[in-house]
């Protein structure tokens, strides 16, 4: 059992299944509103590797106008089989290299870029002013402090984590559960990295479409996955 579950254990957390659920289908023809909106918005991303990478180019590319990048690491080889990067941004810090592909894609984003790891001390500090933050990392202590501490000293901004997106298994097991009022777990839960399962880029990106189409409905007001 990874330390992510037994911290949602230990919280008392299920998927969160209201009675009734009303699920509205915005009318195509009020695109650029949402778009609009989403302009106005933050979103925080802890992680930018695999998921994290991934997230941030859709969101972008969905009009999210306020991008915080957070990740300590550099750009490696091993990373362009399932990341956002490119070859010639080998060797660079990921949020320099990740911020200079997204905006190639959209040049008014605007992006903060923190090259520290997260702790307990200063995570509320960086993710402050987000709509919503996004969970993308991978050792799972570090997943479980994130967890830990966004909601007990976030509760009011939406988590979007992920767990469980390893292996060749079908995408289709892959999905989004709402654990908590403001907690939205991703993956299918079992297959971990550390079993040794290997990592594809296909499930991968699913995986990661799947956080960034949770963050896009939270912030157009549809809480429901």
């Amino acid at each position: 059992m990874s330390d992510e579950h037994t911290a949602m254990e230990l919280l008392g957390l299920r998927p969160h299944h209201p009675v009734h659920l009303d699920i509205k289908v915005p009318d195509v023809t009020l695109d650029s509103e949402l778009r609009a909106r989403l302009r106005a918005c933050a979103v925080a991303i802890i992680g930018c590797g695999g998921l994290g990478s991934n997230v941030a180019e859709m969101l972008v590319r969905s009009g999210v106008g306020r991008l915080t990048l957070v990740d300590f690491d550099t750009v490696d080889e091993c990373n362009l089989n399932r990341q956002f990067f490119f070859r010639d941004q080998i060797g660079m810090p990921k949020v320099a290299a990740l911020s200079e592909s997204l905006r190639r894609i959209r040049a008014d984003v605007r992006l903060d870029l923190v090259t520290e790891a997260v702790t307990v001390e200063n995570l509320v500090g960086i993710v402050t002013g987000a709509s919503v933050i996004v969970e993308a990392v991978d050792e799972a202590d570090v997943k479980a402090m994130i967890l830990n501490t966004c909601l007990s000293e976030l509760p009011d901004v939406p988590l979007v984590t992920a767990s469980g997106l390893a292996g060749y298994g079908s995408t289709n097991a892959i999905v989004t559960e709402r654990m908590a009022e403001n907690l939205y777990v991703v993956g299918d839960l079992t297959s971990d990295v550390r079993d040794g399962h290997p990592l594809f880029a296909s499930r991968v990106m699913a995986a990661a479409a799947a956080q960034a189409h949770a963050v896009v409905r939270v912030l157009l007001g549809y809480p429901e996955p």
